[in-house]
């Protein structure tokens, strides 16, 4: 089974103040037929949550307001075995190991490409079987 056809069986969240990502990954995704919700901030990301259980959450680190890691904090306890990626161009050793310690399974750094979401989803979905 390709990761595709598991995707479209699952809800993702992606959370990224960046318009042209925001809209390059939702197109990316709904081109494969997955479901794909896309907010600006970390607070819209909360709200979502509250009407929606996503399977698979692709957060920024770096966002107006909350960051990534504190999205990721307050949706520890609530949902703890939803996948989560957290996507930076700021990353360093601080950073990534708080990651990990929140439950994050996969750090994709900036450019990002959809292959590169793709394969960490392939990874990610391939340990969870």
């Amino acid at each position: 089974m390709d990761v595709f056809s598991k995707l479209k069986e699952m809800k993702i969240l992606l959370i990224d103040d960046d318009e042209w990502i925001r809209d390059s990954l939702t197109m990316f995704f709904k081109g494969e037929g997955c479901s794909c919700t896309a907010v600006e901030t970390a607070e819209e990301g909360l709200k979502a949550f509250e009407k929606q259980i996503y399977d698979i959450v692709i957060v920024d680190y770096r966002l107006p307001g909350m960051d990534g890691l504190e999205f990721f904090n307050r949706i520890l306890e609530p949902r703890p075995h939803a996948m989560k990626i957290l996507i930076t161009a700021y990353g360093n050793a601080g950073v990534f190991s708080e990651a990990k310690r929140m439950g994050v399974q996969d750090i994709i750094e900036k450019p990002l490409t959809p292959e590169a979401i793709e394969l960490s989803l392939s990874r990610l979905i391939e340990n969870r079987m």
